[in-house]
């Protein structure tokens, strides 16, 4: 069973210059926003919503590599 569940996955074809992934989650019940490259899938950002605000997320090593591998598998 997976510690996260994707809500939203968007392949932007103009972010920055390049493509890239950005894909909603939810994380112990916190929702979060992490950013890749399409074409290697480096990590760009992450983001924690709070309320109101957004700020930049602390996530794992482990938890970033999960997410990459299940975006790897849904692309």
């Amino acid at each position: 069973m997976q510690p996260f569940i994707i809500n939203h996955l968007i392949a932007d074809d103009d972010f920055l210059g390049e493509e890239s992934v950005t894909a909603d989650f939810t994380y112990n019940e916190n929702h979060y926003s992490i950013t890749f490259k399409k074409s290697d899938l480096e990590l760009v950002n992450t983001w924690y919503f709070k309320e109101d605000q957004t700020i930049p997320a602390n996530l794992s090593h482990t938890l970033i590599d999960a997410i990459r591998d299940e975006i790897k598998n849904q692309l």
